[in-house]
């Protein structure tokens, strides 16, 4: 890795600020100055900036109860972006695997593992997602069998792949859909004539929200959570 690119992950600094400390000679592997910002750090290598031993923690794994109001970005909009609840460092290095709508709340997982994030986003992996759904309207009897055989949505050319719904009453349901169309969950059910109110996102692969998280709170993943997506 260029050593300042390593600088920036293990510190708190932007590129140019460690280009600068590299020049001004306060960076060492331990034995010699290094001043070529390219330097290429090798595994074995310590690096020392200020005498201090810098070292990049790995990758970052977090579950957010989202609110609503904000946004699946990483730039605030017209709305804030999720990642201003989180109290972390490098939070620019973050990002969103599979978004919410503004006003859809639940399980938001953000990470800086761009592989382990293309298991949950990637259309070929068919990760599965859970939401509680609040309709307007009252479903019909054969609303599970039509999900199950794949609702067809305005202006897509194929069917929606099988969905599972579970009735919880009149008007709230659990969907599990393997998807992640644009505001899908939401079309399904006016495919249906039917209007969701409120949208709440419980499950992303095996990894459930933590039901301790109250909106707007977040948690690391514990390791067999991060494992679950393969």
């Amino acid at each position: 890795m260029r050593l300042d690119k390593y600088i920036c992950q293990a510190t708190s600094l932007t590129r140019s600020q460690a280009k600068k400390v590299i020049s001004q000679g306060r960076v060492t592997n331990g034995t010699n100055t290094i001043r070529n910002t390219t330097y290429k750090v090798t595994t074995n290598e310590t690096i020392f900036l200020n005498d201090k031993a810098l070292s990049i923690r790995g990758p970052r794994y977090i579950m957010l109860n989202k609110p609503q109001g904000y946004i699946c970005s990483t730039v605030d909009e017209q709305l804030p972006s999720v990642l201003n609840l989180l109290d972390v460092e490098k939070r620019k290095q973050l990002f969103i695997a599979g978004r919410l709508d503004a006003d859809t709340t639940g399980l938001t997982l953000i990470t800086d593992d761009g592989q382990w994030s293309h298991q949950i986003t990637s259309p070929r992996k068919k990760c599965a997602k859970r939401y509680r759904v609040i309709l307007a309207d009252e479903l019909t009897e054969d609303a599970s069998i039509q999900f199950q055989q794949g609702i067809q949505l305005k202006s897509e050319n194929q069917p929606c792949l099988p969905a599972s719904l579970i009735n919880i009453s009149n008007t709230e349901v659990l969907l599990t859909i393997s998807e992640g169309k644009y505001h899908q969950v939401k079309r399904m059910f006016a495919a249906l004539g039917n209007h969701v109110t409120a949208l709440h996102r419980e499950k992303i692969g095996e990894i459930e929200l933590d039901p301790t998280l109250q909106l707007g709170e977040w948690r690391y993943l514990t390791d067999i959570e991060v494992q679950s997506i393969a």
